[in-house]
């Protein structure tokens, strides 16, 4: 919803009814991941995509369907067997989406979540995708942080599901994941019947470059790029200026070491956080890396030649950082492409970083043989083994 948001919140306070179309689950080669959204507006305009143009024209007609009986509908798109170019995914991905009609009586909370997402206040949606009663359908619960003053908006089928998905919804918004989860009718967690679909709206995730060279410049872009959002550290005011940075949110002199255990005993450096160390300096790399190798983050770089890494892991050894901390280091910093250059150095730490976040291996796609897209490693896609590939109707 986040990249069609304008368009929606538009239109919803005009009280203009428009159909929204999320994608709530993926398997294989699905082209977009869960989350993404295409709207069709009170005047038929289209906006935004859930499959990369395989299956917009039947989601539009179905989101015309939706505006006009306000009924949600949870429809499945995989491959047709009698025609791979007919409506489905040529690409052999399954997606399921769910188109629900959006206006001020169907979605109310839309404001509140709006101005969550763009104050970057951590909120989750969560959406009732599919349930025994048909009815419920399309109900939905706004999630808070635990220490936010008004924590849920709204109530599911009962007290008990209630909880036990905004309890579930508050895990899934620290980590910034989005997921559908599985219930009984009733909110039981072992059961079956209720399928939930939760939208995170975390803030970006954190890129912390370290070393105010120019290459950090060309991370700080890539990382932009990438959605994060880039702080660049250095202890030389000389260096660490927003004139040399301009692609970064923030540029900070301190002492890198000093920098991170600040943003980290503040609550400021979560699982997502991604770490290059640039400065390939004994005095700034050795201490900066004691406090980043504790750190429960995603990934930490340092760039470096081989003859500088021996050195550095030494000098971390004898500083008493155990091997298996050692061991989440990626040094030296990114994939082998042959990068010279700081623009291609960037595109090499930031495909490690892609490649260690979604399980791929960094091989050339045409030298490799199964599905394209990887599933993350925490992900855990609910779906039966004998789920066909066939498109198949679903409904509220």
């Amino acid at each position: 919803m986040r990249e069609v948001l304008d368009e929606l919140l538009g239109w919803w306070r005009d009280g203009k009814p428009s159909a929204m179309a999320t994608v709530v689950a993926t398997w294989q080669s699905a082209p977009r991941p869960a989350g993404a959204s295409m709207l069709v507006g009170p005047d038929g305009e289209a906006v935004g995509s859930v499959s990369g143009g395989c299956v917009e024209g039947a989601v539009y007609e179905l989101g015309q369907q939706v505006i006009a009986d306000g009924v949600p509908v949870l429809q499945r798109y995989g491959v047709s067997d009698d025609d791979a170019f007919a409506v489905g995914l040529t690409c052999g991905g399954i997606l399921d989406v769910l188109v629900q009609r959006v206006d001020p009586l169907t979605f109310p909370e839309l404001g509140q979540v709006a101005d969550d997402v763009r104050a970057g206040r951590p909120v989750a949606v969560c959406t009732v995708i599919e349930h025994p009663d048909p009815a419920l359908v399309g109900s939905r619960l706004v999630v808070h942080p635990d220490d936010d003053s008004e924590p849920t908006v709204g109530r599911l089928v009962s007290e008990r599901a209630t909880d036990a998905v905004a309890d579930d919804a508050r895990g899934l918004l620290a980590a910034g994941r989005t997921e559908t989860l599985t219930y009984g009718p009733d909110g039981e967690r072992r059961g079956e019947g209720m399928r939930v679909f939760v939208a995170s709206y975390a803030p970006k995730p954190r890129m912390l470059v370290f070393g105010a060279i120019d290459f950090a410049a060309a991370v700080a872009r890539v990382g932009s790029f990438l959605g994060y959002h880039v702080t660049v550290c250095d202890a030389r005011p000389v260096f660490a200026t927003a004139t040399r940075f301009p692609e970064a949110d923030e540029v900070v002199v301190r002492w890198p070491h000093q920098y991170l255990r600040a943003e980290a005993d503040a609550g400021r450096v979560d699982e997502r956080a991604v770490l290059a160390v640039l400065t390939h300096d004994p005095k700034f790399d050795v201490p900066l890396l004691e406090v980043a190798l504790e750190l429960d983050v995603a990934y930490v770089g340092a760039m470096g030649s081989r003859r500088t890494h021996d050195d550095r892991v030494k000098r971390l050894q004898e500083a008493g950082v155990s091997a298996a901390a050692l061991a989440r280091l990626s040094s030296p910093i990114g994939l082998d492409l042959g990068a010279r250059t700081p623009e291609e150095t960037a595109i090499s730490i930031a495909a490690e970083i892609v490649q260690l976040r979604w399980g791929g291996r960094g091989s050339r796609l045409v030298e490799l043989a199964g599905p394209i897209h990887h599933v993350a490693p925490h992900a855990s896609p609910d779906v039966s083994p004998d789920v066909s590939p066939e498109a198949t109707a679903g409904s509220s």
